[in-house]
């Protein structure tokens, strides 16, 4: 089943997750398409496995959605997502929280001189979408994390590769998504995946903890216990029974409920277990699958034993920086660059944005993306700053952040510095809302700005409660990850006397830890320019009522949603009269607020 054969070794060895053949056939089935020879039903289920998503709009618009291995991006393919962005894109792109790259307004006959500039630097869209496998993500601390068990890098790459193009893995009854964490922390939220693997050691082996059917939306639930310790060497056998299980039994033809989680509901986990475990031995008795190295000596990431380049100068960072290019529709990132007074806040960034590694002197910086989005000009600067600063990689997390590596803790300032001149310092969580996805009720991004914007200018307010996140989705499907939010928002509408208002169910206190998920509570249903307020009333009930030690997010499970509902109620309210014009034009839009969901390709 190894992709691996014959492929070019790209970045720290890495090799490439690409194929040109793949790129051929895209070019064959948009040719036949085109011809009539094969329907829009056939083209939408080939398009979509080939990462390539239709848009709310119906002018040739696509969304083009790149695959990151364990949120791992080296310094090249950095410059290849810039030169797509730029080419064929609107100038700057969009992590996902699934360690992937978005490029919105894609046309058609783009996607394949697209594809191909990013498999030049061993990327691919291959089942980045449709019924298939996903991106399967990983920790991005993973391999320098002062209190993981142990790298679970390796194990996830050699799935991925594993699955990638496997026989089933484009042929399931809905998406299918694994994730790996090795940390105590859930960075990477396991438990809310199809497989979550959690690193454990018994007997001195290494293993995982398993879980299985987690997932949000609809039917929010935390993933199941399979195993409480798997050795990592059978790794494959049971992802290989578990997907046989999932092709074989799940239903098809149910749109809204044909993941995991729903086929063991309806079978009941005993019977579920029974199938599973038939299908396991099935895959034992055929000789199994072995992983490509010992599961006790994996692969192991060294310090850069190499001489790094001098970095750009601050001057020259702000210069490119301003001078991008963006077009198109939507909303755009609005860089600003600082480079004055940063010393006094490179303390406070330090404490919240840097982490000591395990190796001496090494530091991990969080690279703040706002909204998830980089531009062009931004990307190129990384690239060069990854050289510069780190190990010319990147890791983009969850939260769509991106984190350099191997940083010498001496150099952090001069980091910092820069930083500060790309203006990647501020974030709230968000998944690109009614501006291109065609299930999207609200403009999700928009309500993202607007709280950055505010969280920017109240500084202080940020500092009651660091460690709070915020995240935001434009529908109940929860691609903004808002069900697992300490503050979730989730786009709604509201009628005052037949008029359509945009609003948000407000959640609080979701979260992953303890090797479970905890879905946030719905407290109220605010009017979107009034969420800013929410946070504000959130924010300073917490500074006042806080127990000493707790978090902001055990606060907000601890708090009775009455307390909340009250706090919040005027805000919830709303009549004709005390409605203001700007109440009914969604944030971002200038026009009045019109609702159009359209059937969605996520399960097509």
């Amino acid at each position: 089943m190894s992709v691996s054969q014959g492929l070019k070794t790209l970045g720290r060895a890495r090799l490439s997750f690409a194929r040109e053949s793949d790129i051929d056939e895209f070019a064959e089935r948009l040719d036949l398409f085109e011809r009539g020879e094969i329907t829009s039903d056939q083209w939408r289920a080939f398009r979509l496995l080939r990462g390539t998503y239709g848009q709310r709009q119906l002018d040739d618009a696509s969304m083009l959605r790149v695959k990151m291995p364990q949120g791992l991006l080296t310094a090249d393919q950095l410059m290849a997502f810039a030169d797509v962005a730029d080419r064929y894109s609107r100038g700057f792109g969009h992590i996902t929280t699934r360690q992937n790259i978005q490029l919105h307004f894609v046309k058609i006959h783009d996607a394949e001189p697209a594809q191909r500039r990013l498999a030049e630097a061993g990327l691919t869209t291959r089942e980045a979408c449709g019924n298939s496998v996903r991106n399967i993500t990983a920790c991005p601390h993973a391999g320098v994390s002062a209190d993981e068990v142990f790298d679970v890098t390796p194990y996830s790459e050699a799935l991925t590769r594993y699955l990638l193009r496997h026989p089933l893995s484009s042929s399931l009854p809905r998406k299918f998504k694994i994730a790996f964490e090795g940390c105590p922390d859930d960075h990477a939220k396991v438990s809310i995946h199809d497989i979550g693997w959690h690193a454990r050691v018994k007997d001195g082996r290494r293993g995982f903890r398993v879980l299985v059917a987690g997932g949000t939306a609809i039917l929010c639930k935390s993933g199941s216990e399979l195993f409480e310790f798997l050795p990592a060497g059978d790794m494959f056998d049971v992802t290989e029974a578990i997907i046989r299980v999932y092709h074989r039994m799940g239903d098809y033809k149910h749109k809204a409920h044909n993941r995991m989680k729903f086929l063991i509901r309806s079978l009941g986990w005993e019977r579920w277990r029974e199938e599973f475990d038939t299908s396991l031995a099935e895959v034992r008795a055929a000789g199994g699958v072995r992983l490509p190295f010992d599961p006790e000596a994996p692969p192991i990431e060294g310090a850069p034993d190499w001489t790094r380049p001098a970095a750009p100068s601050v001057a020259t960072i702000a210069r490119e920086v301003l001078a991008a290019q963006l077009r198109g529709p939507g909303i755009r990132p609005e860089t600003r660059p600082v480079t004055a007074d940063v010393d006094a806040a490179f303390t406070r960034w330090a404490a919240t944005n840097v982490r000591r590694q395990k190796q001496d002197g090494y530091a991990t910086a969080i690279v703040t993306v706002p909204l998830g989005d980089l531009t062009s000009a931004q990307m190129r600067v990384l690239a060069d700053l990854s050289h510069a600063f780190s190990d010319g990689q990147a890791r983009v997390s969850v939260s769509q952040d991106l984190l350099f590596r191997w940083v010498p803790v001496a150099e952090l300032p001069a980091l910092y510095s820069r930083l500060a001149a790309a203006d990647t310092l501020a974030d709230v969580t968000s998944c690109p809302g009614a501006e291109s996805c065609k299930l999207a009720v609200t403009q999700s991004r928009g309500l993202g700005r607007t709280l950055e914007q505010f969280l920017r200018d109240t500084p202080e307010l940020v500092a009651l409660a660091p460690d709070l996140d915020i995240k935001v989705s434009g529908c109940p499907n929860g691609c903004g990850q808002h069900h697992i939010a300490g503050i979730g928002f989730q786009g709604s509408l509201r009628k005052v006397e037949g008029r359509a208002v945009p609003q948000y169910f407000v959640m609080i206190g979701g979260g992953v830890d303890g090797g479970a998920a905890s879905f946030g509570r719905v407290v109220a249903k605010i009017p979107a320019r009034r969420c800013t307020a929410v946070v504000e009333r959130l924010l300073r009930l917490y500074a006042a009522e806080r127990q000493p030690n707790e978090t902001s997010r055990a606060f907000l499970r601890r708090v009775e949603p009455a307390r909340i509902k009250a706090l919040l109620a005027d805000l919830d309210a709303m009549t004709a009269e005390t409605a203001a014009p700007d109440d009914y034009i969604d944030l971002a839009e200038t026009t009045q607020f019109v609702p159009e969901t359209m059937e969605g390709e996520c399960a097509s």
